[in-house]
């Protein structure tokens, strides 16, 4: 959360905050002439309500995030997206993603003048010291809270169970860590999707495709294969394969963008290989076929496990 600074020289102040400040702070260690003057000579610039910078130029990325919290006042932390980004998050690119995510705590209301910023303001009933990274600056919240919070706040389901994923396969984050952070937010929007994508993810799920498949795996009745499950090819090396029914002997991938690259369909081919040579059968799709012909997937998996059901 934004400190309190009301003890420090204006020298950390500009050191630690990349030379942005709120107004109080700095008439904490200037006069209000000497503030003044320092903005009507061109030296500093009044960024926005309550807040200036200690510089003519332009902004960095990070003077635009400072801003940004320091405006949303005492208690604001960088959240969801932006906070999760800052600890090395990947993905969701988009102009709609890229807003700056700010949250409030409910007890605060923000009415001041907006920022020229891309700025998304947020509030939470649940925001407590261990929800906020204790070292790391601007002031920003952890990732488990970041995460769970980006996707209570995608535009669509969809989105919320990709960042879900995402945080999980790009091992920024446990599953249980996520966990914790749901069961402290009752009132949080898609909660009930969010702690089901959890659980699919626990039981293996490391990706968007994954999750798409738990749901088609339930939806048409199928048994419930071993996800993520480790086997080792003809040479020793561990593999992990999507999908396994063991006693069956069947397995199923599902490919992303990326299998359709030359060497990555070769490799997938030399593995589909040894295992086939190995005694199972292996059924590929691409992610897309899963995500919308669900029927068409189910029956031909269906009738694999059939066919191993009836042979002698």
């Amino acid at each position: 959360m934004v400190p309190d600074n009301r003890t420090r020289s204006l020298t950390e102040l500009l050191r630690d905050q990349d030379g942005v400040l709120d107004v109080a702070s700095a008439r904490a260690c200037l006069t209000r002439s000497a503030l003044r003057w320092r903005i009507d000579s061109g030296r500093w610039r009044q960024l926005c309500h309550g807040v200036v910078l200690a510089q003519s130029g332009p902004l960095t990325d990070e003077q635009v995030l400072w801003a940004a919290v320091l405006w949303a006042g005492p208690g604001a932390a960088l959240a969801g997206l932006t906070a999760a980004r800052l600890g090395g998050f990947k993905g969701f690119d988009d102009q709609r993603e890229r807003a700056i995510h700010v949250l409030v705590p409910a007890s605060r209301t923000v009415r001041k003048e907006r920022p020229r910023l891309p700025l998304v303001v947020h509030y939470s009933r649940v925001l407590q010291p261990e929800d906020i990274h204790p070292a790391r600056l601007p002031p920003r919240t952890r990732m488990a809270r970041s995460v769970v919070d980006a996707a209570a706040w995608m535009g669509t389901d969809r989105g919320a169970q990709a960042v879900l994923a995402a945080g999980v396969q790009q091992r920024l984050v446990r599953v249980e860590d996520l966990n914790t952070v749901v069961e402290r937010c009752p009132r949080l929007h898609r909660r009930r999707l969010i702690r089901a994508a959890l659980a699919d993810i626990a039981g293996g799920a490391q990706a968007l495709s994954e999750l798409d498949f738990c749901r088609l795996v339930r939806r048409f009745g199928l048994p419930e294969p071993d996800r993520q499950a480790e086997r080792c090819d003809s040479r020793g090396r561990r593999r992990w394969l999507d999908a396994v029914w063991e006693k069956a002997k069947l397995i199923v991938e599902i490919d992303g963008l990326w299998h359709m690259e030359a060497h990555a369909w070769w490799a997938d081919m030399q593995r589909d290989n040894e295992f086939t040579a190995s005694g199972y059968r292996v059924l590929r799709f691409p992610a897309f076929a899963v995500r919308d012909y669900p029927e068409e997937v189910a029956r031909q998996i269906r009738a694999a496990l059939c066919l191993a059901e009836s042979a002698p």
